[in-house]
């Protein structure tokens, strides 16, 4: 099990905490949002169904947009724009 954060295109990334509990999975998207420039996104893959609110609010505070929301099966797939 590892955080995975890559580059998928220019201005988009990718990262993948699946297998991590509260609070790892928000931690981990609090910086990687902090590596990527204003206006990038950051698309969220995890699967801990708790970090999904805490992941909202943090970005709700930080000035960032949730853009998309989704659930497929047991994972959370979340697209943020830095902001």
């Amino acid at each position: 099990m590892a955080m995975k954060f890559e580059k998928k295109a220019e201005g988009t990334y990718l990262l993948d905490v699946c297998g991590f509990v509260c609070p790892h999975p928000q931690l981990y998207t609090k910086k990687s949002l902090e590596k990527i420039s204003e206006g990038d996104t950051l698309e969220i893959i995890f699967d801990n169904p708790s970090s999904a609110e805490t992941i909202v609010q943090m970005c709700d505070q930080a000035g960032h947009d949730v853009l998309e929301k989704k659930q497929e099966g047991g994972k959370f797939v979340y697209r943020i724009q830095k902001g």
